[in-house]
């Protein structure tokens, strides 16, 4: 049904295949747009996104540590350090199974 398809980058110009497989995870997701980066180009697009994210100072609700989170704190709802918040993502995927 796909086909592999030459892309060209629009950050950089280089050529890049669009492969069936991706093209197949781009439907299943409801996505109609061909990427127009390349991977790379993808790839430091989002961590130069995740550098300038404004990130705000918070307090485990579970073990009372200060960390920072990418969005702002609303009183009276629970927010979790990065451990906390894997602990509980891990728990709560083991009681779905």
């Amino acid at each position: 049904m796909y086909e592999d398809e030459k892309l060209v980058c629009e950050d950089c110009g280089v050529e890049f295949i669009f492969t069936s497989g991706e093209q197949e995870f781009y439907a299943e997701k409801g996505l109609v747009n061909k990427p127009k980066r390349c991977p790379e180009c993808r790839k430091k697009r989002r961590q130069n996104n995740r550098r300038n994210r404004k990130m705000y100072d918070a307090v485990c609700s579970k073990c009372g540590v200060q960390t920072q989170v990418p969005f702002r704190p609303i009183e009276g709802r629970e927010v979790y350090c990065k451990d906390c918040f894997a602990k509980l993502s891990e728990e709560n995927n083991n009681t779905k199974e």
